[in-house]
């Protein structure tokens, strides 16, 4: 089965999704601080794996918190870019360290279905801002090196090449690319390799791509 499926924490019409409630009443319920009772009493549809089932969001965010891939995600968002959703729910998916909005504040968040709740999400107004954080880098780490991606003259080839395990991903608006501004302030641009004729990729699409070369090259196998 692909992981290509529904997305949303309501049920599909006509499929069953998650699980119903808890068998045997409040009396049966687990003596675990992890879970919801109101999720306990209910059932749980919601879109999470099944170790994650009836807990509260909050501590599904502290486990995750546990775990977290030290690579962030950072997009430009100057004209309200639709495909930031798809880019926050395939940073859920790969559980990146959080990410980053450049340029407007407000997003919309129907193509993350919710996966924003999971995650760490931070607003940089400028790209001068996302730069000044990175260069300071999490609390008690090292400068995190940012990664543009777009296919700009003078970009590298992202296939072959050895990311650096803490890190940006910066991406550009879905029509213009990447910013001038971001183009320069990034450590180097890295170029997805296209056979086709558009001229571009999907935001969206290449996000996922660039996790995914991450993890490759970075991640263990996932939990079980």
């Amino acid at each position: 089965m692909s992981g290509t499926g529904g997305g949303t924490d309501e049920p599909r019409v006509g499929v069953e999704v998650g699980v119903g409630p808890w068998p045997g009443g409040p009396d049966a319920w687990p003596d675990d601080p992890r879970l919801d009772p109101v999720l306990l009493a209910e059932g749980d549809r919601r879109n999470v794996v099944d170790r994650y089932r009836y807990w509260t969001v909050e501590a599904v965010v502290a486990d995750l918190d546990r775990s977290r891939h030290p690579f962030h995600v950072a997009v430009e968002n100057w004209q309200h870019d639709l495909n930031i959703g798809s880019v926050v729910r395939t940073a859920n998916a790969f559980n990146a360290a959080g990410v980053h909005v450049v340029g407007r504040r407000r997003w919309n968040r129907r193509g993350a279905m919710v996966t924003d709740r999971y995650l760490h999400v931070h607003h940089h107004a400028t790209v001068a801002d996302l730069l000044s954080w990175a260069r300071t880098g999490e609390p008690g780490g090292a400068p995190l090196p940012v990664l543009g991606l777009d296919n700009v003259p003078g970009s590298v080839p992202l296939e072959g090449r050895a990311l650096p395990r803490a890190c940006v991903l910066l991406l550009g608006q879905e029509s213009a690319g990447l910013s001038a501004e971001a183009v320069a302030g990034a450590d180097a641009v890295l170029r997805i390799a296209q056979y086709g004729s558009t001229r571009s990729l999907n935001a969206g699409a290449a996000a996922a791509i660039a996790m995914h070369a991450w993890v490759v090259q970075h991640a263990g196998p996932p939990p079980a």
